[in-house]
C-alpha cells in the first residue's frame, strides 16, 4: 500500500438506511453517493457503542470502550486511558489536524490531536452525569416533544457546520499541498444530529407524502421485548405518535442529511480542485445510527439496526471502486488503517488492538469476521452487547432475555429467533465468541461502579436529579453567533439524547 493523506468525514447520527447508496430510493445524497461509486461501501458496518462519547474514544484509540473505561457521555476521551491513532501519525512526523466536533473533554488535553481547529467537546470537560442515573431515571417527556418540534429552520449546528466546512475547504487549498508527509485530517461535522431542523431548502425538498414511514411504527407491530419496551417507557413514547408528526420528523432528517451531503460534497470538489485526489485516500462515517421511529424507538442507544449500524465507505488510490463489501466491520478498524495509509507504524503496544485495517478489508473478498458493540449509558437499566457473526446477529441483555437475528433473511429486525429451539446451538456459539472478548456480568458491574462513583461525586442521585433540568446538550463553540433562544432551548430539551 503506497503512503497518501488521509480525508476523514465524519457525521453525527446518520442511519445507513437514509442513503442513496444503501438502497434509500428517496434521500437525495448524490455525493456520497458517488463517493461510494468510485469506492468501496461496507453495508455491514458497526459502531462499538451507540452513544456520542464513548463511540468516538474508541474510533480515537482503536479500542472497544470497555477497555478505557468510556462507558457514556460522562466519560470523555482524554489521552491517557490508550492513544490515539493522532499520537501515532504526529509522533513520526506526519500532520495531524481536527476540524469541528470531537467530543473529547476539552482542549489540552494530550489527546494526539494537538492541532484542533473549531473544536467542540463535552459541555465543561464534564459531559452527561444525568445519564448515570439509568434505571433510576425517571420519564422523559421532553424526548417525545423533540419529535413534535421538527421542521425547517436554523440553529447552531447549522451554522457550525457551514463554519467546519470552509475551514476544511481552506485547509484542503492552501495547507494540504504544501506538505512533506502524508497528513490526515478529521473533518466532523454535527448533522444529522437533533434538534430535527433542516435548513428550509432542503426541508422543502421532502412532502411529507414523499418520506417512507418506519418499518413497525404501528403500536401493534412494536417488539415487546423488554428492552425496547422500557426505553419507549422512560422516553414517553410508550403512547404512539400520530402519523403527520412522524412523516414531518422523517422529512426534517431527510433534508438534514441532504444539507450533510452538501457539505460533504463541497469538501470533496475542494480535495479535488487542490490537486490532491489521487494521492488522499478518504473515509466516511458517522459515530452511530439513527432509529427514526422504526419498531416505535427514536434516537440512538440500542443495538437494533437502525442504532448500531452505521455507514462505511472508502475510497482513493488501490481501492476497489464501486464494490459492496458484506464483511462485518467496525469502527476500530479505522486506526490501523489511517496508520497504515499515511505510511506510519504501529508501535508495539498496539499489537493487541482488536481492529484490521479498513483500507486492507476493502481490497479483500467477502469473509467472516465478528463486529462487536456494547452500551452502558443512558436509557439502559443495564448493559447490552452486541455480536454481529456470519449472517446472525446476537444481542445480549444483562438481566433481560437475548435477541437473536438472521441479518440476511430478516434486515429490519421483525423476527427474533431466540426463543426457537432450532437455533439454540447459534446461541451458544454467539455466547461463547462474546465471552472471548468481555465477561458481560463483570464488564457491567465496571460500568455500573464507575457511574455510581460520578453520582457521588457530584452531590448523590438527589443532586443530580434535581440537575437534570439542566441536562447537557453541546453548543456550538462560543466565537459562532448563538441560534434565537427558541432553538438553543430546543436543543438544551434534546437531553443526553442530544449529546
Amino acid at each position: 500500500m503506497r503512503p497518501t493523506n488521509v480525508l476523514f468525514i465524519n457525521s453525527d447520527q446518520h442511519s445507513p438506511r437514509v442513503l442513496g447508496c444503501y438502497g434509500n430510493p428517496v434521500v437525495q445524497t448524490p455525493n456520497l453517493d458517488a463517493l461510494a461509486a468510485r469506492g468501496t461501501l461496507f453495508r455491514n458496518a458497526y459502531c462499538p457503542t451507540p452513544i456520542c462519547v464513548p463511540s468516538r474514544a474508541s474510533l480515537a484509540t482503536g479500542r472497544y470502550a470497555h477497555t478505557i473505561d468510556s462507558w457514556d457521555n460522562g466519560t470523555p476521551y482524554v489521552g491517557t486511558e490508550a492513544e490515539s491513532w493522532g499520537h501515532r501519525l504526529s509522533e513520526q512526523g506526519h500532520k495531524v489536524t481536527t476540524i469541528g466536533k470531537l467530543h473529547y473533554r476539552k482542549v489540552g488535553d494530550p489527546s494526539g490531536f494537538d492541532d484542533q481547529r473549531l473544536p467542540m467537546h463535552v459541555l465543561e470537560g464534564v459531559g452527561d452525569v444525568y445519564g448515570c442515573l439509568r434505571e433510576k431515571m425517571p420519564v422523559r417527556p421532553h424526548s417525545r416533544k423533540q419529535i413534535y418540534e421538527a421542521g425547517p429552520g436554523e440553529v447552531e449546528y447549522t451554522r457550525y457546520d457551514r463554519a467546519t466546512t470552509e475551514e476544511a475547504i481552506r485547509f484542503l487549498t492552501d495547507e494540504g499541498p504544501n506538505e512533506e508527509k502524508p497528513w490526515a485530517v478529521f473533518v466532523s461535522l454535527t448533522y444529522p444530529h437533533f434538534p430535527l431542523v433542516a435548513p428550509e431548502e432542503y426541508f422543502d425538498l421532502y412532502p411529507l407524502d414523499s418520506v417512507p414511514m418506519p418499518v413497525h411504527w404501528r403500536p401493534e407491530e412494536w417488539s415487546r421485548h423488554p428492552f425496547q419496551a422500557w426505553q419507549r417507557q422512560i422516553q414517553a413514547l410508550d403512547e404512539p405518535v400520530d402519523e403527520y408528526s412522524i412523516r414531518k420528523a422523517i422529512a426534517a432528517y431527510y433534508g438534514m442529511v441532504t444539507f450533510l451531503d452538501h457539505n460533504v460534497g463541497r469538501i470533496l470538489a475542494a480535495l479535488e480542485a487542490s490537486g490532491q485526489a489521487e494521492n488522499t485516500r478518504i473515509i466516511y462515517t458517522t459515530d452511530h445510527g439513527e432509529q427514526l421511529g422504526e419498531h416505535g424507538m427514536w434516537w440512538k442507544s440500542s443495538m437494533l439496526e437502525a442504532s448500531v449500524g452505521i455507514p462505511l465507505i472508502v475510497a482513493g488510490p488501490e481501492i476497489p471502486q464501486g464494490k459492496v463489501s458484506n464483511t462485518n466491520v467496525n469502527l476500530v478498524d479505522c486506526f490501523p488503517g489511517i496508520v497504515e495509509a499515511v505510511g506510519a507504524e504501529l508501535a508495539p503496544q498496539d499489537a493487541d488492538l482488536p481492529g484490521a485495517s479498513i483500507f486492507r478489508l476493502a481490497e479483500q473478498d467477502d469473509h467472516e469476521r465478528i463486529s462487536f458493540s456494547e452500551y452502558h449509558a443512558i436509557l439502559s437499566p443495564s448493559a447490552s452487547y452486541m455480536l454481529r457473526t456470519g449472517r446472525y446477529k446476537y444481542i445480549r441483555y444483562i438481566g433481560m432475555p437475548p435477541q437473536l437475528f438472521d441479518m440476511e433473511a430478516d434486515r429490519h429486525e421483525t423476527h427474533d429467533l431466540a426463543a426457537d429451539p432450532n437455533f439454540a446451538p447459534v446461541l451458544e456459539a454467539c455466547e461463547a465468541q462474546l465471552r472471548a472478548i468481555c465477561d458481560p456480568e463483570a464488564t457491567d458491574a465496571r460500568a455500573k461502579a464507575s457511574q455510581q462513583a460520578r453520582i457521588t461525586a457530584h452531590g448523590g442521585p438527589e443532586a443530580v436529579l434535581a440537575a437534570g433540568v439542566r441536562i447537557p446538550y453541546t453548543p456550538a463553540p462560543d466565537q459562532f453567533e448563538p441560534a434565537p433562544n427558541e432553538a438553543r432551548e430546543r436543543a438544551k430539551t434534546a437531553g443526553a439524547e442530544g449529546t
